[in-house]
């Protein structure tokens, strides 16, 4: 049996603390409270810590046991943001189906209890051991369970997010001091126009990529953190696009495996290429917004390769 690590000794690891706390003041408030916000939850869920918390870019999880059934778990501490406003609501849709399964909710928080998978084991190592195809593979066969459920009412939707990004268009033209990157956005900003009118309805993982799968006992993989949206699965391609963009580069030929992937993820979702194609544009100019309002004044010349790459719609 475990020794119980006592609630007091749950510490913000120091990364975490400073990454995150350069955000802001906010956050570092935030952060400042979070020993007190898992004691508080480990009292009320009746769990036990298990072992030393880890963190993702946003978030503090604490491996933890549930203490009347000793069901292993992970407690996940969050700051209630736009985009993790919907996770519990997505995850209750999904019901574990090709995703982690939700134990128990507080949405004031939004504090989780998940169950637990193989922090040690994400689909990235996957891709270390073996061709690319395979790790795509996974990826597509989980994009595929999960927008093939319709999203609950409530959900942030992809025509108010694409709708947005083009009001911002005009200022991230102005920032880019490159006519051929203008030109790009141009024509990013002229796909998602073409597809306003038909965003879709299902229920997207929004960030599904290799380090957001991980290994289970139920299943072999599992997604790991969405960001719940209403909309077209074609919008959820770009992260499994350019991620592990070392091996993209090492084939020699970027554009060739750029195609590749798309290729098996459309074919996995059962997408019409062009859409896709439009929909991936889409979130390249998204990534390009972010861009130019952290100060930016030049293209990511990751996503102009990817967006370079895409099939003419």
């Amino acid at each position: 049996m475990p020794t119980s690590t006592p609630t007091s000794t749950i510490a913000v690891p120091d990364a975490f603390a400073a990454s995150y706390g350069a955000h802001g003041a906010a956050e570092r408030a935030w952060l400042a409270g979070l020993p007190d916000l898992a004691a508080e939850f480990l009292d009320r869920w009746g769990l036990r810590a298990d072992g030393p918390s880890a963190h993702g870019m946003a978030s503090l999880v604490v491996p933890v046991v549930v203490r009347h059934d000793g069901t292993p778990a992970v407690l996940k501490l969050q700051q209630l943001r736009e985009e993790t406003a919907g996770a519990a609501a997505g995850l209750r849709a999904w019901d574990g189906d090709g995703i982690v399964r939700l134990l128990d909710h507080d949405e004031p928080t939004a504090t989780q209890l998940l169950e637990r998978l193989d922090a040690t084991r994400p689909l990235s190592s996957l891709a270390d051991d073996a061709d690319d195809d395979a790790a795509v593979g996974v990826l597509g066969g989980l994009l595929a369970r999960l927008t093939a459920v319709p999203a609950p009412p409530g959900l942030r939707r992809l025509s108010d997010v694409a709708g947005a990004m083009l009001d911002r268009v005009p200022r991230a033209m102005e920032a880019l001091r490159d006519p051929a990157e203008r030109e790009l956005v141009r024509t990013c900003a002229a796909a998602v126009a073409e597809l306003l009118d038909e965003p879709g309805d299902r229920l997207l993982h929004w960030d599904l990529h290799y380090d957001n799968v991980l290994a289970g006992d139920r299943e072999p993989w599992l997604a790991i953190d969405p960001e719940p949206l209403a909309g077209d699965p074609g919008f959820e391609l770009l992260p499994a696009l350019d991620n592990r963009w070392d091996a993209v580069v090492a084939t020699g030929d970027v554009a060739r495996a750029v195609r590749r992937r798309f290729d098996l993820l459309t074919e996995a979702l059962g997408l019409e290429r062009g859409r896709a194609a439009g929909w991936t544009l889409g979130r390249v100019l998204q990534n390009v917004l972010w861009d130019v309002e952290d100060g930016k004044e030049a293209l990511d010349p990751v996503q102009a390769a990817v967006a370079g790459a895409l099939p003419v719609r």
